[in-house]
């Protein structure tokens, strides 16, 4: 049996002759298509409806120009209105000048149908038509938040409506469908990839409507628990994504049974080469089913002192008191020792140390620290605050002070130093002295 390569295998180049002939085939019928179409121009009855589309245009723009302010002195008159419909009315007044032309458009026609034959205002209804699908497309396209995502959406579907309209949309896909490839059962070609990018570029647009919707409704309901609205928002987000891919793919026509294999070879990936990621990600749903900490807790892990910002799916955000923002790994908060300052509840115990001569009261001393440290305002009096003599040192008598506050978010360091400014003032006025090591120097005489 003889071989061919595949640059001389008579069947491959009968295969490419016949797309090249196909390709010719359809550009001649899509070019046929549009001199038939061009050529309806250069009659008399187009020409002047071309004009009056003209002048329509012009038209709209003098009232753009001319109620143009006074629709945006009312609009800032509505100040009260909810954002979601001053939202709405910016992007109308936006669009103010093809709005008008699509009105004016129309009524030339309505006018025109009604005192002359329909083919006198065939143009000129193509026209309106055009125009206002294009504006639908633009105000469709709004909802679509990325830039990018927004105008490639916006262009495929002004191509699309366009062709549709004009009766050119069946032979451009058969130009776009023959440029291609074939994989298997799989046609690979230019439609199928601006199929892809608009369906796609639509569904994740709606997707991600739905899951913005929902999550702020989610959070503004107080009987469900910030770690639980995390979850819940995470995993919806999860869901209606996966669904809106699945259902854009399966729209445009792959077969996912063939992604079988890669699956597992994704989960061969992950096994190895993916532990850390996989055990964050594990870590961060614990994080929120076992609730030990939420958004707005006050943590400490090593060094780090901060209140949560926010809880990620593979790091948590703690923000500390001088603005530094840490990314802790999820891992570390569940293998780690972690201290959460407001975790069942906010009240917070502080200690102080401090120590006064063996020449003053202890009893005067313990009630005067006492007084002082109730007199600061973050420290609470609904709890007691004690003092206690802890032992004798070689040159104070050593004492703790042991006070409550109820916000440590508005952080540690800060409420110590005002306690012990509270003392230091206290000890003043009442003659209590805080010793300090003092050395003597004594210069011998160089005789002796």
């Amino acid at each position: 049996m003889a071989n061919h390569s595949p640059e001389t295998d008579p069947t491959n180049a009968v295969d490419v002759d016949a797309q090249l002939e196909q390709v010719l085939s359809i550009g001649t019928e899509l070019f046929s298509y549009v001199s038939k179409f061009a050529d309806t121009f250069v009659r008399p009855w187009n020409i002047y409806q071309i004009g009056i589309a003209l002048g329509l245009f012009a038209l709209a723009h003098v009232l753009k120009v001319t109620l143009g302010p006074r629709i945006r002195a009312w609009m800032a008159a509505r100040h009260n209105w909810p954002k979601w419909r001053m939202r709405v009315l910016v992007v109308i007044y936006q669009r103010l000048r093809p709005i008008f032309f699509v009105a004016l458009i129309w009524l030339t026609v309505a006018i025109m149908r009604e005192v002359t034959w329909n083919s006198r205002s065939y143009l000129l209804s193509l026209i309106g038509t055009l125009s206002f699908a294009w504006l639908a497309v633009v105000f469709a396209t709004r909802l679509i938040k990325s830039p990018l995502l927004r105008k490639t959406v916006r262009y495929g579907a002004w191509i699309y409506v366009s062709l549709r309209i004009l009766g050119l949309l069946d032979p451009a896909e058969q130009l776009l469908h023959s440029a291609g490839f074939t994989v298997g059962e799989i046609r690979f070609s230019l439609l199928l990839v601006v199929q892809s990018l608009v369906i796609l570029g639509v569904l994740i647009s709606l997707a991600r409507f739905f899951t913005t919707t929902t999550a702020n409704k989610i959070r503004s309901n107080q009987d469900i628990s910030p770690s639980m609205q995390v979850l819940i928002i995470k995993a919806l987000q999860i869901l209606i994504y996966g669904a809106a891919f699945y259902f854009g793919v399966k729209a445009i026509g792959i077969d996912l049974t063939g992604l079988a294999v890669l699956s597992g070879a994704i989960g061969v990936g992950l096994g190895f080469g993916l532990q850390k990621v996989v055990s964050n990600l594990v870590s961060g749903v614990i994080i929120l089913l076992d609730k030990s900490i939420k958004p707005g807790d006050v943590i400490s892990l090593g060094d780090t002192f901060g209140w949560i910002n926010a809880l990620g799916a593979r790091y948590v955000s703690v923000v500390t008191r001088d603005g530094k923002e840490y990314l802790i790994p999820n891992e570390d908060l569940i293998t780690g020792q972690v201290v959460n300052w407001s975790h069942s509840n906010e009240f917070v115990r502080l200690d102080i140390h401090f120590g006064t001569s063996y020449s003053d009261n202890p009893h005067d001393v313990r009630r005067i620290a006492i007084e002082a440290a109730q007199s600061v305002d973050r420290v609470l009096s609904t709890r007691p605050t004690v003092c206690h003599i802890v032992g004798f040192g070689d040159s104070s008598v050593d004492y703790i002070l042991r006070f409550w506050i109820s916000d440590p978010t508005g952080g540690l360091t800060n409420i110590r130093g005002n306690v012990f400014l509270a003392l230091w003032d206290a000890f003043h006025e009442n003659g209590i002295s805080i010793p300090f090591p003092q050395r003597e120097v004594k210069l011998l005489d160089q005789d002796q």
